[in-house]
């Protein structure tokens, strides 16, 4: 696209976003667009940094005034901030930005951040965007099983939710090929996936993204350095290379690592297991698949496995999708089971051994009986959590403070020392999710370079679990809800419902369902919104800005739903649980 036409469409969305803020309720009164419709002249940088300020400090007067950096927030005059229930703006702002020294100095960088993932790559090239001289280290240890290895990008291009969406997909064809049948398509029952070609598809997309990765970093003017950062002192740091060890001063740091699957303390666990940072790049079939831990990835992996042709077993010592709605969790196992996906309940691995013939022998107990059993498998898949990569960085030099094996920060990002902060999967009790990083990250350089004063919100944030019937979020559980509230004065409205793609097939409905979390007096703001059925990331999304926005029950089922979609059974809710009606639809269109 030539700069012309890229500065064209830029200029007609600068207006927009312009116009909208300028006649907003948070800035009364005629204003002059003659300044606004002047910025042709400007760089696309500049006209992005404008448009960023601009942003800014509409948001600051949104969010109760910041007019300054340093001060803290008070209220627009004449304009309550915004309330929500579950995020309190007074304390996320109460905090004032801590400042940065000018950029110079003696100093080789202005930023060093350490760490190529989502959250780093996103925090370097906002700060290139705003003036910084900024290097990125990133470095990946093999994997001790396999010594697998990955490019540039973090988990989530590499071996996270880029080909887990992608093996996820390709499961959800080989389902759809079948179906197709029903539909009348004439159809080879002889069709199967073929693993190997499915991994080199995988690994050459990834690959490219990588290499796309670079480019992007070269031509933002971001060093790359593909080393193993560690602390000397707080403007200090060694990056350990192939080519051997290179010293760097910066004036902050931003620690950015993420984290790494956990193994198990058990004979054999490291030795022949492996985990998802193994499994997209895995030279043989996975066949019977033994995968231990419930959390999403091990669900997600289980779900995949079985829609390719292998079979899975999930392996669950307590509960299902730990820190998620327990009622839609267990929906989601009932669905794999019935899909044909067993799950072992209550139960650990004591051992894994490898046979002669290439086999792994798996001893476990049951946790609540004693009950010991065993079973062969072909792959033994870790999928038990995850832990932050601090052991390299040499935090105690430095005298950074962690919490189990995480970084504690606080609104603004920073930990307890001066000059360095963290972001991403890195940080304590944050969700560990890729949006959420990347925009983490850009904030928090936007606030270093820019003279933002917005802060990440981490609340009600949207996410997806992409099992075979997937589920998806966004707010409060039903738990936490009640724990928060009282359960008097919480309603649920819930239903189930039936896809209309789900009829000529005959696919079971049995667990398509979804609730509306909502306060029982008043407006009944919504809570939190839980769905069970096809496309649930697509379907939560725009759902998730509502909320953000204060959406109501009475908003909600007033809004006029799309026919035939799943989507639109959010807006026919009016059954609650409280009441004990039948919540099974009768049909579908009325």
């Amino acid at each position: 696209m030539s700069l012309t036409l890229w500065s064209s469409r830029c200029s007609v969305t600068f207006v927009r976003q312009c116009s909208t803020i300028f006649t907003s309720n948070f800035c009364p009164g005629p204003v002059s667009v003659s300044g606004i419709l002047q910025h042709n002249s400007h760089s696309p940088h500049q006209l992005l940094h404008h448009q960023r300020t601009m942003s800014s400090a509409a948001l600051g007067r949104q969010d109760g005034g910041t007019q300054s950096r340093g001060s803290t927030s008070g209220a627009a005059s004449g304009v309550p901030p915004f309330k929500h229930p579950h995020c309190d703006r007074q304390a996320m702002y109460a905090q004032p930005v801590r400042q940065i020294r000018n950029k110079g100095g003696s100093y080789d960088y202005d930023l060093v951040v350490i760490g190529g993932g989502s959250a780093g790559l996103a925090c370097a090239k906002e700060a290139v965007l705003n003036g910084a001289r900024v290097a990125c280290l990133d470095y990946v240890k093999p994997t001790p099983t396999l010594g697998t290895k990955w490019g540039v990008g973090g988990t989530c291009v590499n071996v996270g939710c880029i080909p887990k969406k992608l093996m996820h997909q390709a499961s959800l064809l080989g389902e759809a090929v079948h179906e197709a049948a029903a539909y009348g398509w004439n159809v080879n029952e002889k069709i199967k996936p073929d693993w190997h070609k499915l991994v080199q598809s995988v690994q050459n997309h990834i690959k490219s993204v990588n290499w796309v990765t670079r480019v992007d970093l070269r031509d933002k003017k971001v060093e790359y350095i593909n080393g193993l950062g560690s602390f000397v002192d707080t403007h200090t740091l060694v990056a350990k290379m192939k080519s051997g060890e290179r010293t760097l001063t910066a004036q902050t740091f931003v620690i950015a690592v993420g984290g790494r699957p956990r193994y198990p303390g058990i004979p054999g666990a490291v030795e022949y297991g492996i985990t998802s940072d193994d499994l997209f790049s895995l030279e043989r079939e996975p066949g019977k698949t033994l995968v231990v831990g419930a959390g999403y990835i091990g669900l997600e992996c289980a779900g995949f496995l079985k829609g390719l042709g292998y079979e899975p077993t999930v392996m669950v010592r307590s509960i299902v999708l730990r820190g998620f709605d327990q009622q839609m969790a267990e929906l989601v196992a009932s669905s794999m089971e019935e899909r044909g996906i067993p799950f072992l309940r209550k139960t650990v691995p004591l051992s894994v051994e490898k046979q002669d013939d290439g086999k792994l022998l798996v001893k476990y107990q049951n946790v609540e009986t004693g009950e010991e059993g065993q079973e062969l498998y072909d792959t033994v898949l870790w999928a038990i959590g995850r832990k932050g990569l601090i052991e390299d960085l040499n935090l105690p030099k430095v005298g950074v403070k962690v919490q189990k094996d995480k970084i504690p920060v606080d609104t603004l990002e920073a930990t307890n020392v001066a000059n360095i902060f963290a972001v991403g999967d890195i940080i304590y009790g944050k969700p560990e999710l890729t949006p959420v990083a990347i925009l983490a990250g850009r904030l928090l350089a936007r606030r270093l370079y820019a003279g933002s004063e917005q802060r990440m919100d981490y609340q009600d944030v949207a996410t997806t679990v992409f099992t075979p019937l997937e589920y998806a979020c966004v707010g409060l559980s039903e738990e936490d809800a009640v724990k928060k509230y009282g359960a008097d004065e919480i309603e649920v409205f819930h239903g189930y419902y039936k896809p209309t793609e789900f009829f000529i097939p005959q696919k079971s409905v049995r667990y398509c369902y979804l609730k509306a979390v909502a306060e029982r007096h008043g407006d009944q703001r919504v809570y939190g919104l839980h769905y069970i059925g096809p496309v649930a990331g697509e379907v939560i999304q725009g759902f998730a800005a509502a909320l953000k926005s204060g959406l109501t029950i009475n908003t909600l089922i007033n809004t006029v739903g799309i026919h035939p979609t799943t989507a639109e059974e959010f807006t026919r809710l009016n059954i609650t649980k409280r009441s004990g009606a039948d919540p099974t639809p009768a049909t579908c269109c009325s």
